[in-house]
């Protein structure tokens, strides 16, 4: 049973859109010197705030994740650590809100922790402009519907992200997600990076309202009861499940 569901939601994300002269022979040549030039211009950045997450932070430097890409294939995304490995008398780590520092909500809040996805653009995981990559563990919690996000290549930056980024629900973040998917262009991709810069000079959404870190899907919709707690730890129990395979 469930793998003709699986099944299905990839049946849907394949035929979920036609894609257009820009998406199919431009985009992803435009994205990859475009992360080129970015890498080689921005050379120095990198190597000071490898520095400084290093002595800060210590090591690794790099934060490895594995996150679902194109057709939902998992790719490892790399970001700048932000967090400490504290953990409890039991050795498990603290939660986020305690492990995130000072200097790492910096990071978070220019964005710079962002910048070894460059490397994932130029690996062709990513692209300049998409859905952003969301963890395995929400993916399953996403409906049929909302899993077509997946039929293209994740963004460092997003029509989401230019609409609230992490100050807005998951079902309109879903929905900007959607929306994109449906209407890619050279010129809307060009807006959407423009205004991604002004957002990070401006620092606005980095953060959900009340809370110092995004909430997980899962958590979101058991909070707001709209799955029950069997429904949840299944749900959980198939990502950990996805992320073996890999």
């Amino acid at each position: 049973m469930q793998s003709e569901v699986k099944e299905e939601v990839k049946s849907n994300i394949h035929s979920s859109k036609s894609s257009g002269v820009y998406e199919r022979i431009i985009k992803r040549p435009m994205d990859f010197i475009l992360a080129l030039m970015s890498i080689i211009v921005l050379n120095p950045v990198f190597i000071m705030v490898a520095v400084f997450v290093r002595l800060k932070l210590g090591s690794p430097v790099l934060f490895k994740q594995k996150r679902p890409g194109l057709n939902e294939k998992i790719f490892t995304m790399y970001k700048f650590r932000t967090m400490t490995d504290e953990q409890d008398e039991n050795g498990d780590l603290l939660p986020d809100s305690l492990r995130l520092t000072k200097f790492g909500k910096f990071l978070r809040s220019t964005s710079l922790d962002e910048l070894p996805e460059l490397f994932n653009i130029i690996k062709g995981d990513m692209s300049i402009v998409g859905p952003r990559p969301q963890l395995v563990r929400d993916m399953v919690f996403m409906t049929q519907e909302q899993r077509k996000r997946h039929s293209v290549h994740p963004g460092l930056t997003g029509w989401a992200q230019i609409n609230g980024r992490n100050n807005v629900t998951w079902e309109e973040k879903l929905m900007l997600d959607l929306e994109y998917i449906n209407d890619i262009s050279f010129i809307k991709d060009w807006s959407i990076i423009f205004l991604t810069v002004a957002k990070v000079f401006m620092k606005e959404d980095i953060s959900t309202e009340g809370l110092d870190t995004a909430e997980d899907l899962g958590d979101y919709l058991l909070r707001k009861k709209k799955i029950s707690e069997d429904e949840y730890f299944f749900a959980i129990e198939e990502s950990e499940r996805l992320l073996v395979k890999k």
